[in-house]
């Protein structure tokens, strides 16, 4: 089982036992199927929307683990438009539509669990009275609305290089008066360039990224083995190739990795950080990965980049080169339909090209 799954694994055995138990139960139902690190996301949800059931004074409580099957069943639409409405304006709790119909999605899976498939000890449904039945879940947008939002926002063409470079060589002289700043980035200026290069070369996703051992690299085929978003099977890992760009800067790291970071041998991580304090270096972390990649793009004047648009940025120039299915493939996309807004991101950057050609 990869890292973040036995992490989420963990938190979901502790937290569970915190929920009513037809909660638990639906949890123990969906834990073949589902990866923990979704089901996680459920308790999560559910931990939200209990909670507020109990401050609104819905439910009695005075723990999420006390409301009952019945105060579900006299929930009212007019309740769940409330809840809903306390998701996207609370500062504390405000969310995106998408996170907000996830949310909404995790409470319905849970009502139909209760009122179509558990049953009670007489054969009758568990939840007589299923209120989010009624709920109009939107869905995420169509693949060229998606594109749309991406417009504008992702590296195209020579930017990759560009940015890569930057990284590597132009960030220096610009911090060169900020000595903490400097000293971080030149002992850190190999990995974090090999980073960003095998990101913008393969199209990996941060958790991948962060999973990485140093066995799961394959320098002669150009091949990465990563643990898949959304496969639930713990025991294959999916052969990712990069492409040529990326190999130097791997050679490069690679050849300082360890008297750099000064790892253990008991450390298998790709890639290394020494934390405050420590001596030793260890894994790098999901959320220093992101951070990493959000300062530099601030420095290069694209404050919008992110790992995820990293990858995007990839795809794109990936399918100009390639076909669908060939895109699809190397993302580890489920869908072919998720893999079109590239196809719609490809035929704006080809317009803008032939604009640019005509100019000229």
């Amino acid at each position: 089982m990869n890292i973040i799954k036995v992490k989420d694994r963990k938190e979901l055995d502790r937290r569970t036992p915190s929920m009513p138990w037809y909660i638990e139960k639906f949890i123990g139902y969906k834990l073949p199927d589902l990866s923990p690190s979704s089901l996680l996301e459920y308790v999560r949800d559910y931990d939200a929307f209990l909670g507020w059931l109990i401050a609104e004074g819905i439910a009695a409580g005075p723990t999420i683990r006390d409301v009952t099957l019945e105060e579900l069943e006299k929930l009212h639409m007019d309740n769940i438009d409330s809840f809903k409405m306390h998701l996207a304006t609370r500062p504390e709790s405000s969310n995106s539509r998408t996170t907000i119909s996830r949310k909404l999605s995790s409470l319905r899976s849970l009502f139909h669990y209760l009122s179509q498939i558990a049953e009670d000890d007489q054969f009758y449904p568990l939840l007589k009275r299923n209120v989010m039945a009624k709920v109009s879940i939107k869905r995420s947008g169509k693949p060229k609305d998606t594109a749309a939002k991406l417009e504008g926002k992702l590296l195209q063409e020579q930017e990759i290089d560009e940015f890569i470079r930057y990284i590597n060589e132009d960030y220096g002289t610009e911090v060169k008066e900020n000595k903490q700043a400097l000293y971080s980035y030149q002992n850190n200026r190999t990995r974090d360039t090999t980073i960003v290069s095998l990101i913008l070369n393969s199209g990996l996703r941060v958790s991948e990224l962060f999973n990485l051992n140093m066995d799961d690299l394959d320098m002669k085929k150009q091949l990465l083995y990563v643990y898949r978003k959304g496969s639930n099977d713990d025991t294959f890992k999916t052969p990712v190739y990069f492409r040529q760009e990326a190999i130097r800067d791997l050679q490069l790291y690679l050849a300082q990795r360890d008297s750099q970071y000064k790892a253990p041998k008991r450390e298998k991580a790709l890639f290394l950080a020494i934390a405050n304090g420590k001596k030793e270096g260890a894994r790098m972390t999901k959320r220093a990965i992101q951070e990493m990649v959000i300062k530099y793009a601030k420095r290069f004047g694209k404050p919008y980049l992110s790992v995820h648009k990293l990858r995007h940025s990839f795809a794109t120039d990936y399918y100009l080169r390639n076909d669908l299915y060939k895109t699809q493939e190397q993302l580890g996309h489920a869908s072919p339909e998720t893999t079109q807004i590239y196809a719609h991101l490809t035929d704006k950057t080809m317009a803008e090209a032939i604009d640019r050609q005509k100019e000229a």
